[in-house]
């Protein structure tokens, strides 16, 4: 699931978008390279959903540092996994 149809549901701005969307692809692909195991397709789906959604919340609350999302992401699917 990529990051952009929930964000489409969202009222982010155009730059936050573009800032949301990074963060998720690069926390995607540092938890890919840590946890290649729990990546696998199988349940990449559902993760990602997971990531997505935890990458939002964060910007709900007025977050907008790149890596912080990042970090926020990668801990947040560190912790249910």
């Amino acid at each position: 699931m990529p990051i952009i149809s929930l964000l489409q549901q969202e009222d982010f701005d155009p730059e936050s978008i573009r800032v949301l969307t990074i963060a998720f692809d690069r926390a995607w692909a540092r938890f890919k390279l840590s946890r290649s195991a729990l990546a696998e397709e199988a349940c990449a789906p559902s993760t990602r959903a997971l990531l997505a959604k935890q990458i939002i919340a964060s910007a709900q609350m007025g977050e907008r540092n790149i890596e912080r999302l990042i970090n926020d992401g990668v801990t947040y699917l560190d912790g249910v996994k």
